[in-house]
Formats: C-alpha cells, structure tokens, sequence
C-alpha cells in the first residue's frame, strides 16, 4: 500500500477545482480572510488602501455604514475618508480591512478572475498552520458541496 502527502496548500488549491461556483466563492472568502489575519500590523493600512481603491460607490457605501455602526463619528462614502479614518478604528482594523477585501474579491469572482490567480496571490502569505486550518474548512466545503448544495 502507498502513502500519498499532500502539502496543505496544494490540499486547498485541490478542493477549490474540486467544488462547485458557489462554494468555491465561500472557500476563496475564508482565504481573504486568513490572508488578512496573517498582514503583519504595519502593513494593514497599505493592504486597506489598496483594497478600497477599486471599490466601486455601492461598496464604499456599504463599508461606510460598517464605519458608522462603529459609532466612531459621522463617515463618508469616499476613498480618502475611509484611508483617512483607518488608522483610528484600533483592534476594528483588520476587521475592516477583511471587509474591504472580501468587496474586492466579490468583484473579481464576479468579472470572471480566475481562482487559480486569487490562490496564487493569497497561499503565499499564509503560515502553515493557518493553511492546516484552512484545508480542514476546506475538506468541510467539500463535503457541503457534494452532500447536495445547489450549485
């Protein structure tokens, strides 16, 4: 009998051409979320900034309102403000920042981006450990994906 390893990265990247559009999104939403969780504090704003750059007016709304129910003072729906006000939502930072790019991803899933490009850009960033975890989410939307969801 043969043992077969698989590094838990290659694990993920197995599941999500393994699963149907639906959980592939949910699976590539838990990756952007990781990712985040794994930005060194330092370079959360730089991240945050370029997350929001290419948020169109709807989810800069929507991310204002997340701002608002902070009750952090009155925010406004645009690019600067929301740059401007970053550093002052203290442990809400990355929070915000998963917010944001989870928008960004959204539309990219939408537009047609390939997967394969999101994996490559976010495995990277992540430490083993959180990889393990992830894989083990993974092999759980696996099995919600084949057990019958509508995809």
């Amino acid at each position: 009998m043969s043992l077969c390893f698989i590094e838990p990265h290659d694990a993920i990247r197995v599941i999500a051409e393994s699963v149907g559009r639906e959980a592939r999104r949910q699976l590539l939403g838990e990756l952007v979320r990781a990712w985040v969780d794994e930005i060194p504090e330092e370079e959360l704003a730089s991240h945050y900034a370029k997350a929001i750059d290419d948020l169109d007016e709807h989810d800069l709304s929507m991310l204002a309102a997340w701002h608002a129910s902070l009750e952090l003072g009155h925010p406004v729906a645009n690019k600067e403000f929301l740059v401007q006000v970053f550093p002052t939502l203290g442990d809400n930072r990355r929070e915000a920042l998963k917010i944001a790019a989870g928008f960004r991803g959204e539309e990219a899933f939408d537009a047609g981006v390939a997967e394969e490009q999101a994996l490559e850009t976010v495995l990277p960033w992540l430490s083993r450990e959180r990889c393990i975890g992830l894989a083990a989410e993974c092999i759980e939307l696996y099995c919600w994906d084949r057990l019958g969801s509508e995809n």
